[in-house]
């Protein structure tokens, strides 16, 4: 007598089931595939018209929208990121862009590019912030990404003061939730040294104060570097990403030991093409005051008049200089809105110097 197919509690049989598993593979790389094609072909006409390549922002305001909207059951991050890589694969196919990072790679910035281009583009690791910029301006790589500030550390300086050093542009920004590790191959309590970038040591000063007290805390030039280091030495441990972990052969001592749960770090996409305006923009600007009594509050009142929202001020000092200073605002707003214009025409009558350093879509953090 035959032995009967076991049915599951839905009436199908694990070989039924995997069979068509493999039919919904093999439907879904022949759809991802079309969807290639069709891209390329869209390209190919509008690259004859002399229109753009693609709208980037819409693109993937789009691909965002129908992960939120899925229904499940995989998670919207889940569909997010693979939505995410099929934009970057198909459009390598049209034209592959080069993308500058403050390196290594599995550094927060790497992250960051990642999350902003997907992994099929070029991204290129550099040593430092300067040598983002000076690709960026010597058109090299297309654009560039570099962290401008942190919700726990506040502003990155060298970011800061590049853009009084080089013609550069913002065309973007990326938040990124900061999730820090403690990785290593030893048990917590055998851990004697732990390495990291000294940003991330202060985001994490107080977890390691509770729970290794016996440890000491040594700077490194990023925490992708720290995590290297710590695979080599006994009893040494690094605060450094997952992935960081995961290309070096850490063990997660502990996840998530950042001090503050809601650390974000923003980092600027500079060069690229103008970003077209959206309605929800916001534009960065650099100036230089006069030595007077009061010249700070007359630059900002302009926005108050206008009903614009200042969303952050910074101040940092002019390179090569003895005692003056810069200001970085950012407005929410764009330059081609009536009041902006408006704003920025008062603005600078009162300024010695400024510079709209660009105008760009504001974005949510993501993890």
């Amino acid at each position: 007598m035959a032995k009967r197919k076991k049915k599951t509690t839905r009436g199908a049989s694990p070989a039924e089931l995997q069979k068509k598993l493999e039919q919904a593979d093999r439907a879904l790389v022949e759809s991802l595939n079309q969807r290639a094609k069709l891209l390329v072909q869209l390209a190919s006409i509008k690259k004859e018209n002399t229109e753009p390549l693609w709208d980037d922002l819409a693109d993937r305001r789009r691909l965002e929208e129908l992960a939120e909207k899925s229904g499940g059951p995989l998670p919207a991050a889940c569909l997010r990121r693979v939505l995410r890589e099929l934009l970057s694969g198909s459009r390598s196919l049209v034209r592959p862009i080069r993308v500058a990072y403050l390196g290594p790679k599995y550094s927060f910035s790497h992250l960051a590019a990642v999350e902003r281009f997907g992994s099929s583009a070029d991204l290129v690791p550099l040593a430092n912030i300067a040598a983002v910029f000076d690709e960026v301006n010597r058109r090299k790589v297309d654009c560039g990404l570099v962290p401008i500030e942190n919700s726990t550390d506040g502003r990155v300086v060298d970011t800061l003061g590049m853009f009084a050093r080089l013609p550069v542009r913002i065309c973007g920004e990326v938040q990124l939730r900061i999730h820090h590790n403690l990785l290593g191959k030893s048990p917590q309590g055998e851990v004697r040294e732990v390495y990291s970038k000294p940003q991330a040591l202060s985001q994490c000063r107080q977890w390691l104060a509770r729970n290794v007290p016996q440890a000491r805390t040594v700077e490194m030039t990023s925490t992708a570097a720290a995590a290297e280091l710590a695979a080599q030495r006994p009893g040494a441990a690094a605060i450094a990403s997952h992935e960081a972990g995961v290309n070096y052969g850490l063990d997660v001592i502990a996840a998530n030991i950042e001090d503050n749960p809601h650390n974000v770090t923003r980092f600027a996409v500079i060069g690229g093409e103008a970003p077209p305006r959206t309605g929800r923009d916001k534009t960065s600007l650099m100036f230089e005051l006069p030595h007077k009594p009061g010249a700070l509050a007359d630059a900002t009142t302009v926005f108050k008049k206008a009903n614009l929202n200042m969303t952050w001020i910074e101040s940092f000092p002019m390179p090569a200089t003895k005692s003056e200073y810069l200001f970085f605002v950012e407005v929410e707003g764009h330059p081609n809105e009536a009041r902006m214009k408006k704003a920025l025409d008062s603005l600078k009558r009162k300024t010695v110097k400024l510079d709209v350093l660009g105008a760009y879509a504001k974005s949510e953090p993501v993890d």
